[in-house]
């Protein structure tokens, strides 16, 4: 076998070219094809095969778990395209970890099959009903729950009126899990445990509130065999994902590994999980995941600090035209402002958790940001704003707002993600829409412009913030500032104020 060192021609990634692979490529010892399915997993992107996939994989390393095999599955037509690319190479994954000591990789493959994406969905409610599926997970983005304002389910968004109305061809996920419960219980088969892996404070409680929504809607008999027999347990995932693009191939071809959808990721992973399953689960905790009956803190702190975090520089970094997160936390003005609101607006409303107090994780998170070898770019952390604002950010100003801290910062916040829905960087340069309601945020954009209460008049963003005087006069001011003066003259007025 060759070494990194030596490569010349890539090796196609496959089950039969494993022992083909550079020598410190670390490959699956475990007998892929003694695996058996326990898991379908829906929305099968990066940050899955990164994180919870590795776990599993970890697992199977050491001789457990191999009736835990993962099927990957989805509901949107780009993931057949991300089917066919993992078929194609029997479902193994490169993960190339990014450390700015060196680079390292290896193969995982605890993944073995990815079900047919076909309109109706027929094929996942098949798979999900085969009784060896004891769990159902999710990546889907957070603003893949069809929440409503007051944060219940949307029954009037079209895709769930679909459901109700044919439940036997569902268009959504929570309609394909909800057709395969009935016919779990119809054929007299336990049910499986609903697992969501979105970055969502009580994540599987807004799972289980999706699901049992639905089913209420379509059958209310049903929703009482679910609610009594299905479990949907919360838990926090942490780990640094940028997206593949060519820089990621080619990094991938230069290790010797001709693989079309490699994942990079940072050298740090997190999985908080509840320890709540109806029909078992892998032992995760010989893997160093954490299995415990409280992931809220977790959650919490994960999310106020690095979720939201991400929304303080991004929208700060398109307009200025900073291509990366680690970019961003080189340039002078953008990390103090991160800086500066995380301390004195964000840290105060998060709680410690065992082993680790909020300014500590603080520190962590600015090391993590500013790994160089991280391509995380800003565009892809400022995608869909519109529920990582509100998911993120408003719970912690409410917070502050109920306290009576300051929100100055947090509310320049959300001018700068105002400004940049408008839709150009300070440069001139256009930005491509980003967010599933960008034709509405950019209307409410550029009507404030001039009139700054009409971004925060969007009620189901903001609910009654625009009646709160401390933010929505500081966001006004804020908002004209950036139009008159520049993001980067509002970011240093700012940090010229004292705490």
């Amino acid at each position: 076998m060759n070494t990194m060192s030596e490569i010349t021609t890539p090796t196609k990634l496959s089950n039969a070219t494993l022992d083909a692979l550079p020598d410190d490529v670390a490959r699956p010892t475990y007998d892929r094809s003694k695996l058996t399915p326990g898991i379908v997993h829906i929305g099968l992107g990066n940050f899955h095969r990164a994180h919870q996939a590795w776990y599993l994989h970890r697992l199977m390393q050491q001789g457990k778990a191999h009736d835990w095999a993962i099927i990957g599955a989805g509901v949107r037509a780009g993931d057949a395209a991300m089917r066919e690319k993992l078929l194609a190479q029997n479902c193994l994954t490169t993960l190339i970890e990014l450390d700015p000591s060196g680079t390292s990789a290896e193969v995982i493959g605890s993944m073995i099959d990815f079900v047919a994406v076909e309109e109706g969905n027929g094929p996942l409610i098949a798979a999900m009903c085969d009784p060896a599926i004891r769990i159902v997970s999710m990546t889907v983005t957070e603003g893949g729950y069809y929440l409503d304002a007051k944060g219940g389910l949307d029954l009037d968004h079209p895709d769930i009126r679909h459901d109700i109305d044919r439940p036997d061809t569902p268009r959504t996920a929570f309609g394909a899990m909800v057709a395969a419960y009935r016919n779990r219980r119809d054929l007299g088969h336990p049910a499986f445990t609903g697992q969501c892996c979105d970055n969502l404070q009580g994540n599987g409680a807004v799972l289980r509130q999706t699901v049992l929504g639905l089913a209420r809607a379509i059958d209310p008999e049903l929703a009482d065999w679910i609610e009594r027999n299905a479990t949907f347990p919360d838990s926090m995932v942490d780990c640094i994902v940028p997206a593949t693009g060519e820089a990621e191939l080619r990094t991938a071809r230069a290790i010797g590994i001709a693989d079309v959808v490699p994942v990079t990721h940072e050298n740090f992973r997190q999985w908080v999980i509840e320890d709540n399953f109806c029909n078992g689960r892998p032992p995760w905790e010989a893997v160093g995941a954490t299995l415990t009956q409280d992931v809220h803190a977790y959650e919490a702190m994960k999310i106020r600090i690095l979720n939201a975090g991400h929304q303080i520089l991004a929208n700060a970094g398109e307009l200025l035209n900073v291509p990366t997160i680690a970019a961003c936390m080189e340039h002078r003005d953008i990390a103090a402002f991160f800086r500066k609101v995380q301390s004195e607006e964000v840290v105060p409303y998060v709680d410690p958790v065992p082993g680790m107090a909020p300014d500590a994780y603080l520190a962590l998170i600015i090391l993590r940001f500013s790994n160089p070898k991280i391509r995380d770019t800003t565009r892809r952390v400022a995608f869909d704003g519109s529920s990582r604002h509100t998911g993120f950010l408003l719970p912690i100003l409410r917070d502050a707002l109920k306290a009576g801290g300051s929100v100055d910062g947090l509310a320049l916040t959300e001018a700068l993600w105002a400004r940049m829905c408008a839709g150009t960087r300070e440069d001139g340069t256009r930005i491509e829409p980003n967010d599933p309601l960008w034709p509405s945020l950019q209307e409410a954009a550029n009507a404030a412009k001039s009139r700054p209460m009409a971004w925060l008049e969007q009620t189901k963003l903001y609910g009654d913030l625009a009646s709160q005087p401390d933010f929505a006069s500081r966001f006004e001011a804020w908002l004209k500032k950036i139009w008159s003066d520049g993001t980067e003259a509002a970011l240093r007025a700012y940090l010229s104020q004292s705490n």
